[in-house]
């Protein structure tokens, strides 16, 4: 049976799958679970998936997809969930078959507590920073905008601030509570990242939200906007604290490199690193690693010592500070996850297999 692009949505959501692959010459392939799955049925021809492309894509995507390859959006269906779409042009069959390609990721439609994430009231005592930048990095589809969305949603039931995010597409909306919360997206309300987090500055912003750093002008204009008095919270595409802050100061030329710790040692508030973990009974799990800056972390990163910041975070338990790997081993010893799990994601696997072995957990 050919499958409608409305039947695969529905089970998508039946399913509780994360992901939706649809490409030409294969069976559509959903993520459950983290294992890719796929659906029973005919391969998908390249005329199949053309319609399937344009019926969710509007014509402003469509004119980005045939001009630059690909587009990013978001939306909403029929009040059941909520999706972020990729959809790109592709080669198939040898090169032999132009067509296109799409992925379906599935937004929760509801916001998680902060609690149901495994985040402690130490995050919280974060979100109520008058002014620095939280970074919330990992792997793509780690669930750091699903974190980030809670995060703001928790602000924006208990504070009283104006809040502005910045996204390519968005994914989470956000009704105002008691705070004001304005969202505006990549290529529809704003040309750039760096574009918004300046016009942001000019509308009385309390928090920022910039969905990702990716570039130089962006970085800059988000370290600026911290350093002025505003919190900011951005994502990265890394795994771990010192990964993190040698990430940034890499995107800078080397002339401006001491200039660039020196404002991330005085403006970094937290590093929040996660992973998403197969949980043992079915679904998945998150394992972070929290650096919050210290006057000791920050003389770290000033002096380019960030080789020496897990060992900061491994001291810092008291002011909520964990490592990744920390984190992963008491997940796998509590049995959530299987010890496979808790070594494939560690910093420091073979460190992780030894302390493993010696829990005679493998």
């Amino acid at each position: 049976m050919n499958y409608t692009l409305k039947q695969l949505l529905d089970l998508m959501v039946s399913e509780s799958a994360s992901d939706l692959h649809i490409h030409i010459d294969q069976a559509p392939v959903l993520r459950i679970s983290g294992a890719m799955m796929p659906v029973d049925g005919p391969v998908l021809t390249a005329a199949e998936t053309e319609a399937m492309a344009r019926e969710i894509t509007a014509e402003h995507h469509w004119k980005r997809l045939e001009e630059r390859g690909g587009c990013d959006f978001g939306f909403s269906y029929e009040g059941q969930a909520r999706f972020r779409v990729s959809v790109f042009k592709a080669r198939h069959g040898h090169g032999d078959t132009n067509g296109y390609g799409i992925v379906l990721r599935q937004i929760p439609n509801k916001m998680f507590e902060l609690e149901q994430l495994g985040l402690s009231d130490k995050v919280k005592a974060l979100l109520q920073r008058q002014r620095g930048l939280i970074l919330v990095t990992g792997p793509t589809g780690s669930g750091k905008t699903t974190t980030l969305a809670s995060m703001l949603n928790w602000v924006n039931r208990n504070e009283e601030k104006h809040i502005i995010t910045i996204e390519d597409p968005i994914e989470y909306f956000h009704d105002h509570q008691r705070s004001v919360v304005t969202q505006r997206e990549i290529g529809r309300d704003v040309p750039s990242f760096a574009e918004a987090i300046r016009g942001a500055l000019r509308q009385d912003p309390d928090i920022i939200l910039v969905g990702e750093m990716r570039d130089l002008e962006t970085i800059t204009a988000a370290v600026s906007a911290a350093e002025t008095g505003h919190l900011v919270f951005a994502t990265l595409h890394t795994t771990g604290a010192a990964r993190t802050v040698d990430r940034i100061v890499d995107a800078f030329p080397a002339d401006t490199k001491d200039q660039i710790r020196t404002q991330l040692a005085s403006s970094l508030v937290a590093v929040i690193s996660q992973v998403l973990c197969r949980r043992r009974d079915g679904g998945r799990i998150a394992a972070y690693e929290i650096m919050i800056n210290t006057d000791s972390t920050a003389a770290l990163i000033r002096d380019n010592k960030t080789y020496r910041i897990t060992s900061d975070i491994q001291t810092g338990g008291n002011l909520g500070m964990r490592t990744l790997d920390s984190h992963l081993l008491s997940l796998a010893q509590e049995g959530y996850i299987d010890p496979s799990e808790a070594t494939k994601f560690a910093q420091a696997p073979n460190e992780m297999r030894d302390k493993l072995r010696a829990l005679s957990l493998i």
